[in-house]
């Protein structure tokens, strides 16, 4: 499996991931290519070698010919009216979408305003349009996999937009990163910019080191300043994943309890798992004083970890709970409906595009059909498993 993984220790913005993309190996040609696709007019793409601090990278930039008004005017049901109507390959436009979503959501929230009524000035403008479809494109272009991201370095201080000065990172960004791990920096200017964490959050499976990889690429990309303490550069690492198995990073909610009525422990499982935990299960242990309690173990996605934490607190008798991040590895998995004799039957498939490993036939499915038809359910269960 093919794998990137953005060091971001200068930030990150839509320009700096193409041009990191394009020095570890995007042709220009095959980008151009794909973003006429897109029948967006007045701009051209240019790029140039340029050196930051002794370390030279690509600078991506985003030259308008038209007028800077028809950019201004730009609304959000406009741009993705654009992206859908073109003839991208439906992935781009999918993640596209969901990012200028994102975006408009975060602006939305940080001035107060309804999502419909956003009005996107540098979001909408041509540059950011190609950069955010240009980004996703070269992904697929390259034939990466999958992206993981470093922690984002932050920037300080202040910043000139319209309708005055705000704070650094801007209120969008800081809404665009909730979840995700940041790093300080002595740097007074923006370093993250709305692009650049909209995009980042919308690729990355997790924030944290260097996956396990065969290293096959490396692609430094050039921002737009000359910076006190590092040079302005993301770099993107590419390479071939090592092993069998999808990595990413998830959260361990744990919380010992050992006062509380065992009855509850089923609806508390319940209603974790209606909010999305990734599993729940109990162990017996013996506490202080000889006393035995239930440690109860959550699994969660990190935008998950709150509302989680809300219904422990809420359901339960625990006056605290721990939280630590871990990576995890996971057979890619796929649910395909069988034939049999018997009946259709759910199998859950997990393995790699080389090898299956594992052949799980839906238990629900078996057991219906066990039922009505009389027969051992272990007689339905084996048939699944053969056709499946």
């Amino acid at each position: 499996m093919k794998i990137a993984y953005f060091d971001c220790f200068s930030g990150i913005s839509g320009d700096m991931i193409l041009g990191a993309l394009i020095d570890a190996g995007l042709s220009v040609e095959a980008l151009r290519k794909e973003l006429k696709k897109l029948k967006l007019e007045d701009y051209r793409i240019k790029v140039k070698t340029v050196k930051r601090r002794n370390l030279r990278g690509k600078q991506f930039l985003v030259e308008t010919t038209g007028s800077k008004k028809k950019e201004k005017e730009r609304s959000l049901s406009q741009i993705l009216r654009l992206i859908e109507k073109s003839r991208l390959d439906r992935k781009v436009k999918e993640k596209s979408k969901k990012t200028f979503n994102k975006l408009g959501a975060a602006e939305a929230k940080a001035h107060d305003q309804k999502q419909e009524t956003v009005h996107f000035h540098e979001v909408g403008a041509v540059d950011s349009i190609v950069d955010i479809v240009g980004a996703f494109t070269g992904l697929q272009v390259l034939g990466i996999d999958k992206v993981y991201s470093s922690p984002l370095s932050l920037g300080r201080g202040w910043v000139d937009c319209q309708g005055g000065q705000l704070p650094v990172p801007v209120p969008a960004t800081i809404e665009l990163l909730k979840d995700v791990p940041v790093l300080p920096s002595e740097e007074k200017v923006e370093l993250v910019t709305p692009t650049g964490a909209a995009v980042i959050t919308v690729l990355a499976e997790s924030f944290g080191d260097v996956p396990p990889m065969k290293i096959e690429a490396v692609g430094y990309g050039v921002g737009s300043r000359n910076l006190s303490t590092r040079p302005n550069l993301l770099r993107v690492i590419i390479g071939q994943s090592p092993g069998e198995g999808e990595q990413d990073e998830i959260v361990v909610i744990e919380t010992n309890i050992d006062d509380m009525n065992p009855q509850v422990y089923n609806y508390l499982q319940e209603r974790l798992f209606e909010e999305a935990a990734l599993d729940v299960f109990l162990t017996p242990v013996q506490m202080k004083k000889g006393r035995p309690g239930t440690l109860v173990t959550v699994l969660a996605e990190p935008p998950r970890v709150e509302a989680l934490i809300a219904i422990i607190f809420a359901e339960t008798s625990s006056l605290g709970v721990r939280t630590y991040r871990t990576k995890r590895r996971k057979l890619s998995r796929v649910v395909k409906e069988v034939k049999t004799k018997y009946g259709k039957v759910k199998v859950k498939i997990a393995g790699t595009d080389e090898k299956v490993r594992h052949l799980s036939p839906e238990y629900e499915d078996c057991r219906k059909i066990a039922q009505q038809k009389g027969i051992p359910f272990r007689e339905v269960y084996k048939e699944a498993q053969k056709t499946g």
